[in-house]
């Protein structure tokens, strides 16, 4: 006898979950790969998520996360408060922050005093300008973190720009996430500002310029439903509007270039 599922013929349902707050974003300062903990803030954040994603009646066959604690611990809590631990995770490198090379632990603020907005501007959301690279001897290379020891080495970027974050989620999405949603699955992405930008880009035929004042909250979920060939239906955030906006804004001021 035949399973519901697989009589399924619909396209799964697809939510995006930026990470909640980490310790470097209540400091202000570039992340990247570097990877901090979540702030108390930033669980609750996720909890959050998770508890909007049950009032939606939302439930998943599969997950995915970066290899970054803080979206790891994110998708974590949100899965508890969900009432789905048990649910399947895939964790991938593509789907880690875009790296920010020589700014990583400086503070946003201070570098646009000292660079300048229009400069500063460039590295946030610049699609194609890399800020300065970091050094292969720095703690911030990802050649220095056992976690991407088994990868080759010319994939770890010093530095990248907005640009290089989509050259290296699409395929995961294209590999990965694509068929599961095309075979009748349900999806949850949790990862980052600009990885999670990349993908919206894709999904939301989003120009390189237009993504420049595109802002994803921490911990708000984002649901997509889909045609019979992935092309997006509808796209949402889910929870109470006004909260959602002040969270956009709270990430569009960060660096003080507006």
């Amino acid at each position: 006898m035949l399973s519901v599922r697989s009589l399924r013929t619909m396209t799964g349902t697809l939510v995006i979950l930026r990470h909640g707050q980490s310790v470097w974003n209540e400091a202000n300062l570039f992340t990247g790969w570097h990877d901090v903990e979540l702030t108390e803030r930033g669980r609750a954040e996720a909890t959050a998520a998770g508890h909007t994603l049950a009032a939606e009646g939302l439930r998943f066959d599969t997950s995915h996360t970066s290899l970054l604690t803080r979206a790891v611990v994110t998708q974590n809590l949100a899965l508890e408060a969900l009432g789905q631990p048990w649910l399947p995770v895939e964790r991938h490198w593509r789907l880690n922050e875009r790296h920010y090379g020589a700014l990583q632990g400086l503070d946003k603020v201070e570098t646009t005093q000292r660079h300048g907005p229009e400069q500063t501007y460039l590295w946030r959301r610049g699609f194609d300008t890399p800020p300065p690279p970091v050094e292969t001897a720095s703690e911030e290379h990802p050649l220095n973190d056992p976690r991407y020891r088994h990868l080759p080495p010319e994939v770890l970027p010093a530095a990248e720009c907005l640009r290089d974050v989509v050259a290296r989620v699409m395929p995961y999405w294209h590999d990965r996430i694509a068929p599961q949603l095309l075979a009748g699955l349900d999806v949850l992405v949790t990862a980052h500002g600009n990885s999670l930008r990349a993908l919206l880009m894709h999904l939301e035929g989003v120009s390189s310029e237009a993504i420049a004042e595109v802002n994803i909250p921490t911990g708000v979920p984002r649901r997509y439903t889909f045609d019979s060939t992935l092309g997006m239906s509808e796209a949402t955030y889910l929870g109470d509007p006004d909260v959602i906006a002040a969270a956009e804004a709270e990430v569009a001021g960060q660096a003080g270039t507006h």
